[in-house]
């Protein structure tokens, strides 16, 4: 992932966000944490740390699931108050009702409120890069 966000500053792009599914979301927090990125969003993270997180000092946002033995709502609340103990970092934290670990990208499509739920979560996704890749 560091050749790739090198190969894409070597090419003039100068706002570089990252986000993460699942195990993916650990590799977008180490690339937050060597601030090789600019902005950062974990879905349903799987082995991210509250150490991690007190590393991290750039926008970050995490979307977690109210059922998810993966990142109980439990991690993903710490995560929350170590974030708002760092004023100066800007971040977001949601815990989405009634889904499952890797409700963003596997969920059943005549289920409506599956479909929702992903929807909402790929909208915050989308939002917060914008807000912080300028």
């Amino acid at each position: 992932s560091k050749p790739i966000v090198e190969a894409l500053k070597n090419k003039g792009i100068t706002s570089i966000g990252a986000a993460g599914f699942c195990w993916g979301a650990k590799v977008a927090v180490e690339l937050a944490k060597e601030k090789l990125v600019d902005a950062t969003v974990l879905l349903h993270p799987a082995r991210v740390t509250v150490d991690d997180i007190k590393e991290v000092n750039l926008p970050i946002a995490v979307l977690g699931a109210e059922i998810d033995q993966v990142s109980p709502p439990e991690l993903v609340r710490q995560f929350e108050d170590i974030l708002a103990s760092k004023p100066q970092v800007k971040s977001f934290v949601k815990i989405f009702p009634r889904c499952k670990h890797g409700w963003t990208v596997r969920y059943n499509e005549n289920d409506p409120s599956e479909v929702e739920a992903a929807m909402e979560a790929h909208k915050d996704m989308l939002a917060w890069l914008i807000d912080y890749l300028k």
